[in-house]
């Protein structure tokens, strides 16, 4: 049997890029899907995940904002329009 992962102390978000927020997420999932850990490690475990979750969010948001800032217009307002589809084919 593995030995369970030990809940380290999570790194300020602020300095780990999104794609290693994605992985550690990636990972923290992982381990909780196995099911073979101690009540309070799962515990652990979760509450990182949800605080990577949150910083991910965060990055999003703030990413949407630098596109919006960038296809404003002269008039200061912001052309955006719906993500189509159609446009990913």
């Amino acid at each position: 049997m593995p030995t369970p992962p030990t809940p380290t102390e999570p790194p300020a978000t602020e300095t780990v890029p999104f794609e290693g927020i994605l992985a550690r997420l990636q990972k923290v999932v992982d381990d909780l899907e196995r099911g073979d850990l101690p009540l309070e490690q799962s515990l652990a475990i979760f509450e990182e995940g949800v605080q990577l979750s949150r910083a991910g969010q965060r990055r999003l948001e703030e990413a949407e904002q630098r596109v919006e800032r960038l296809l404003g217009d002269e008039s200061g307002g912001v052309r955006t329009r719906p993500f189509d589809e159609d446009e990913k084919k």
